[in-house]
C-alpha cells in the first residue's frame, strides 16, 4: 500500500535544489487536477534509465504560485531514493491488440522495465500506419509516465517507434547484453536456470517476446542467429502480454 502523502509528478526539465521551476504544460496540468494549492508539497523527478548513472533521485518541491494554465514551484531538497532494479531489462515485444499494449506498457513500466520495443511481425494482429504509430507512441510513452509516478520508480522507461521485426534484428540495440527468447520449444531451459547463469554477467538483458500466434519460425531462427537463447516459462500457453509482463517479473523482481 502507498503511504506517500504528496504526489509525485514527472517533470522533464533541469531541476537544482533551491530553484524555481515553472512546470511544463502537462505537469501543470497534472498540480491542477489533483487540485493542489500554494503551500503543498509534491515530489518531481525526471530520470531515465542510465546504467551506471549516479541516482536520479527525486525532489521535494514547493507550489509557489498556481495561474490558469502555469504553475511555479520551488525546489527545497533532493532525496537520494534509489528504487530501480538492478538490471537493466529492454523488452522486445511483437504487439498485443487494442488495449492489452496499454496494459502491458503500464506493468512493465511498474515492474522496472528499462525500454520497450513495440514490434510489428509476421502475425502480428496489431497494424499501424506511421501516423498511428506515431500517436500510440505519445500515448505509450505518457502511460508509462504516469505508472512510475504512481509507483515511485524514478526512471522512466524509454519506448522506442514502432518498427517490424526485420528492421528491429538488424539494429544494435537488438544486441543489448545477454538475451533471452520467450519460447515454446521442448527441453529448453526455465528462465531461472538461464538467470542463474547469467547472474553477474552482464548489467543489462535483451528480452524477446512474440504477439498472439507467437514468432514465426523463420523469425526465431533470426533471433537466435543474434545470440538470443530460448527459454521458457513453464508448459502453460499464455497470452503475449501475460508471457511478457511473467518473464519481467522473473528477470527484475
Amino acid at each position: 500500500m502507498n503511504t506517500r502523502s504528496s504526489p509525485r509528478i514527472f517533470c522533464p526539465s533541469a531541476l537544482l535544489q533551491g530553484e524555481s521551476l515553472e512546470l511544463s504544460p502537462e505537469a501543470a496540468r497534472h498540480v491542477q487536477v489533483l487540485r493542489l494549492q500554494p503551500g503543498d508539497e509534491l515530489r518531481l523527478f525526471n530520470g531515465r534509465w542510465n546504467p551506471g548513472a549516479a541516482n536520479p533521485g527525486e525532489f521535494v518541491a514547493t507550489i509557489e504560485h498556481m495561474g490558469r494554465r502555469e504553475v511555479r514551484v520551488k525546489i527545497e531538497r533532493h532525496l537520494a531514493l534509489e528504487r530501480e532494479a538492478r538490471r537493466g531489462v529492454h523488452l522486445a515485444v511483437g504487439m498485443p491488440a487494442n488495449e492489452r499494449m496499454d496494459w502491458l506498457v503500464e506493468k512493465a513500466a511498474e515492474l522496472g522495465v528499462a525500454s520497450i520495443q513495440p514490434l510489428m511481425t509476421e502475425r502480428s494482429v496489431l497494424r499501424l500506419n506511421r501516423e498511428r504509430a506515431q500517436k500510440k507512441l505519445v500515448h505509450w510513452q505518457n502511460v508509462a509516465i504516469a505508472a512510475c509516478e504512481q509507483c515511485g520508480g524514478n526512471r522512466v522507461p524509454l519506448i522506442h517507434e514502432v518498427i517490424g521485426f526485420a528492421a528491429w534484428a538488424e539494429a544494435p540495440a537488438a544486441r543489448t547484453g545477454a538475451r533471452l527468447l520467450l519460447s515454446l520449444r521442448a527441453g529448453v531451459p526455465g528462465i531461472h536456470q538461464a538467470l542463474a547463469e547469467l547472474d553477474g554477467a552482464d548489467a543489462e538483458l535483451s528480452l524477446l517476446s512474440g504477439p498472439e500466434g507467437g514468432l514465426t519460425e523463420s523469425e526465431l531462427a533470426t533471433a537466435r542467429s543474434l545470440g538470443f537463447v530460448d527459454v521458457t516459462l513453464g508448459p502453460r500457453v499464455l497470452r503475449a502480454e501475460t508471457a511478457a509482463l511473467a518473464a519481467l517479473a522473473a528477470v527484475l523482481v
